[in-house]
């Protein structure tokens, strides 16, 4: 049953004996406090009348961020990769939960993107997770196109490999400070060319004296590692403390979090700011190159998917050799 009241606009529904008031404008009805005498009724009834009152929207950030983590998509990936989706998905939904997604453009995308230019890597996690709760949003059917299709990524500075000079410092430090995370990091790191999100799952199962084996993380690859004589020096000696190489209890591992921390502690001390844990899957590259490893066999060690990364470092290994050859060929006058 439908009850108009003397006030304009402002109508009652009875259900199951009680009464519930409500703002009606054509087809569209605001729901009102409970209570007709009340100042909080009369507040609440002017602001809808006088358009102060904006109706409350279902298609804001914070409902599609919750949303998409209820999806097998997000469900399904790996545990460090829901972390790092987190990470950006709270920052979004920190600055605009209670936004309507539905009124997202592009200029905002890339408005978003450019917030973060110093950090270039925030900069396209922004990008990709706006693209990724776009595609959840057309999947909801709150919107038809991607906003965030085809705005482009950020540039940043190329890996490079470590100089032999900062691999010395890096090891001597850590030796000096008896730093064992930041050593073990290193050294696996060096050893086996794997990424950092790899190295913090190794366990000591993996390794059998010679070998390492490895799922990788980034390609679901599983690989196994041949260690050089210098890691299977080091891991003998190591003492096993827990399941994982670089263990931070019985059963629990060090967060990459906590190594990226500690090893940049490390490179503030060295002077080695300009280059980055990555840089070390680079560098592994890079010796085996110099060492005359084929292009086949340092693609078995890193497990990269192409050879175009393993060309790079060749061609940067045969640059080195090359200047040195032409460099001997000069006689002094």
């Amino acid at each position: 049953m439908v009850k108009k009241l003397a006030r304009k606009y402002v109508t009652t529904k009875v259900s199951k004996g009680r009464t519930y008031y409500y703002f009606r404008r054509g087809e569209t009805y605001e729901r009102l406090p409970s209570d007709p005498d009340s100042q909080e009724f009369d507040e609440a009834y002017w602001a809808i009348r006088s358009g102060r009152s904006k109706k409350k929207t279902k298609t804001t950030f914070e409902t599609l961020i919750v949303s998409y983590y209820q999806t097998p998509e997000f469900k399904d990936r790996k545990p460090r990769v829901r972390q790092e989706y987190r990470r950006t998905l709270e920052l979004i939904r920190e600055k605009n939960g209670a936004k309507d997604f539905t009124k997202l453009r592009r200029r905002d995308v890339i408005a978003a993107r450019d917030a973060y230019a110093e950090t270039w890597r925030k900069a396209n996690a922004m990008v990709e997770m706006i693209s990724i709760l776009s595609r959840h949003a057309i999947d909801l059917e709150w919107i038809t196109t991607n906003p965030a299709s085809g705005v482009k990524k950020l540039k940043g500075g190329e890996y490079q490999p470590w100089p032999d000079a900062k691999l010395h410092s890096y090891e001597a430090h850590c030796l000096e400070n008896n730093l064992e995370w930041e050593t073990s990091a290193y050294m696996l790191g060096i050893g086996t060319g794997q990424r950092i999100g790899d190295l913090i799952a190794m366990q000591w199962e993996h390794y059998d004296g010679e070998f390492i084996s490895v799922v990788q993380e980034k390609t679901a690859t599983r690989l196994w590692v041949a260690c050089p004589s210098f890691l299977r020096r080091y891991l003998d000696n190591l003492p096993r403390k827990g399941r994982f190489i670089i263990a931070q209890s019985l059963h629990k591992g060090v967060a990459k979090r906590t190594i990226q921390q500690r090893v940049m502690s490390v490179r503030e001390k060295i002077g080695a700011q300009a280059f980055v844990i990555h840089g070390w899957r680079y560098t592994a590259a890079v010796h085996l190159a110099e060492a005359g490893a084929s292009d086949s066999e340092i693609q078995a060690v890193t497990g990269h998917k192409t050879l175009e990364m393993v060309k790079k470092y060749r061609n940067q290994a045969n640059q080195k050799r090359l200047s040195q050859s032409a460099q001997a060929r000069r006689t002094r006058t």
